[in-house]
């Protein structure tokens, strides 16, 4: 789906300033200079109240949930499962469509290698059927996926004989959406999109993809990873089987990930992980698992992690996802306004993305630096930045670069400090003694 339109009022000074000041880590100086944090696309940063939820469980609840029945463990049990009421409120979805993962990558990982299970027939796959691949069956992806959403899939068609097949993007790394509907045909089972590419913060219009998928009865899996922070996620109202997304990049710990999966689809796949927990009886011949959520989070869960992440998302639940959306948007159509300007400077994905169909996200290419030396000049500047192919080989390859410098804001980011890592990569060039960097307009900002 496409961005929803911006009816909110971005955040003023003042607002932003108060959310500021809840990140201890944003009064750090970095090489003689004030942090400016623009790698939150990477992993973002914690306000202090998801830090103390942390540590308060530690200090005063500290049990195994789902087994002890002193009070410790009944306590930490019910934090555990509020915290998944608060993530499935935030969905809007049902608290047993919430299973608590290490990370999205898990995540997938977790449907692809359920779905392999599935297609084995034996073992536990031997009663979960539904989903189950056979040669000749095909799996969806796109050219622009993060290899968390591309790789589980290579392996699970590796394992089954499923062809896998892609969307593919254009010169600007845009989604060849044109080509869709001949590449969704009666023999694709599953269908797995980015909501929004780390890459170029493109947004995708899941209105052309979804309908298709729903068409043939695919599975549809969407990462959401970059979608989370960003914009209001709403797996149903999306029309997607699965969603999932990691809690470092929502202000919340790592080691913590969510999955969604619609109850039906749930219900019909195998454990990919077995063990304690997810079991109602155990013989030494065989095992019956529990329903959904438990069949798939065996052995002592991620309790702290989980009630860190529900306090980052009561946290921008409190901003208002709206509110960070209409914010960001301006800071996106600053940051591409300038980086555009700027000699020797290419933008991945560029203009081709419309206004109000990214976040505040650019990936740029300087001609004659490698990303990460131009990432260092801008270190050395107390500007933190993401170098590298972001794990988007394919999408860098397809464009031409080996490797991009990507600046991403959060919600603490100020235009001020764009404006700072604006000027600082208007300079790259002439640091290493190239040709002067200068903008069009006269100058970075």
């Amino acid at each position: 789906m496409t961005a929803a339109p911006l009816t909110a009022a971005p955040l003023t000074d003042g607002e932003i300033a108060a959310i500021r000041a809840q990140f201890p880590i944003l009064g750090r100086e970095v090489n003689g200079h004030p942090l400016v944090y623009l790698d939150s696309a990477a992993t973002a940063q914690k306000p202090l109240r998801v830090l103390d939820a942390e540590r308060a469980y530690y200090e005063h609840e500290n049990a195994a949930v789902h087994r002890g029945a002193h009070t410790l463990a009944a306590e930490a049990t019910e934090l555990y499962e509020d915290a998944r009421r608060t993530i499935a409120a935030f969905l809007a979805v049902d608290e047993n469509e919430v299973v608590f993962t290490g990370n999205a990558t898990e995540g997938i990982n977790l449907i692809a290698t359920a779905i392999g299970i599935a297609s084995s027939r034996r073992g536990a796959g031997a009663d979960f059927s539904t989903y189950a691949l056979e040669p000749g069956d095909e799996i969806l992806t796109t050219e622009l996926e993060h290899h968390a959403n591309l790789i589980p899939w290579q392996e699970l068609a590796a394992r089954t004989g499923a062809t896998l097949r892609y969307i593919p993007v254009d010169d600007n790394g845009m989604l060849d959406l044109d080509a869709v509907p001949a590449l969704i045909t009666a023999r694709t089972r599953v269908v797995a999109v980015s909501h929004v590419s780390n890459v170029t913060g493109f947004v995708t219009p899941l209105e052309r993809i979804v309908p298709l998928a729903r068409a043939v009865g695919a599975l549809v899996v969407l990462d959401a990873c970059q979608a989370a922070p960003h914009l209001a996620l709403h797996p149903r109202a999306l029309d997607v089987d699965v969603a999932v997304f990691s809690g470092h990049k929502l202000y919340g710990p790592t080691g913590i990930g969510v999955l969604y999966g619609r109850a039906a689809v749930l219900d019909a796949l195998p454990p990919h992980l077995f063990g304690g927990s997810a079991i109602t009886t155990v013989t030494m011949e065989k095992a019956h698992f529990l329903p959904a959520p438990q069949r798939f989070e065996p052995g002592t869960p991620r309790i702290a992690a989980a009630i860190g992440l529900a306090e980052a998302v009561r946290f921008v639940t409190e901003i208002g996802l709206d509110r960070i959306a209409a914010t960001e948007h301006v800071l996106a159509e600053r940051l591409h306004a300038a980086l555009a300007e700027i000699q020797g400077i290419r933008v991945l994905g560029g203009s081709a993305v419309p206004a109000g169909e990214r976040v505040a996200l650019a990936s740029v290419v300087v001609d004659g630096v490698h990303a990460h030396d131009a990432g260092q000049v801008l270190d050395d500047q107390g500007i933190a930045v993401r170098v590298g192919h972001h794990c988007a080989q394919p999408l860098h390859r397809r464009l031409g670069a080996t490797a991009s410098v990507r600046l991403s804001a959060g919600v603490h980011t100020t235009v001020a400090e764009l404006d700072r890592a604006i000027e600082a990569v208007a300079g790259i060039r002439q640091f290493f003694g190239l040709e002067a960097a200068t903008t069009a307009g006269g100058g970075a900002s």
